[in-house]
């Protein structure tokens, strides 16, 4: 089954969730509206939803309490675990159902994309190429 349909959770909350479990360390708001291209109300709302599920947690920073982290609970942290795995046995499944000689001809294509920095993690915002 999948947790994210069951929690019934946009496709804006669900990437929420993985941008906190990328980051591994509690986020204020403003921070992860920026990741996603969000406002800092839309995000808010996202979290306040997020929160109401059990998925995500917040609490005051220490050195500013006007300012509120967000970080995964327990169950989000499951929950992303979770979607990681069914992504994995997916592709395993996928790449099992390839003959050898194309299993050889998506390794030499996807080679260099994965040792390139198209897939590294970047504080731009997406397109931005400045």
């Amino acid at each position: 089954m999948d947790a994210l349909v069951d929690l019934d959770v946009s496709f804006s909350q669900a990437r929420t969730l993985f941008v906190l479990s990328h980051m591994g360390q509690p986020m204020p708001i403003n921070e992860i509206a920026s990741r996603l291209g969000l406002s800092v109300a839309a995000a808010g709302r996202n979290v306040d939803q997020l929160v109401r599920l059990g998925v995500v947690e917040r609490t005051e920073s220490a050195d500013d309490r006007r300012v509120k982290l967000v970080a995964l609970s327990k169950r989000g942290f499951e929950i992303v675990d979770q979607q990681f795995e069914q992504k994995r046995k997916a592709l395993r499944v996928f790449a099992d159902r390839l003959s050898p000689e194309e299993a050889e001809n998506l390794t030499k294509a996807l080679r260099p994309i994965l040792a390139g920095e198209s897939l590294r993690t970047s504080t731009k915002a997406p397109h931005d190429h400045s």
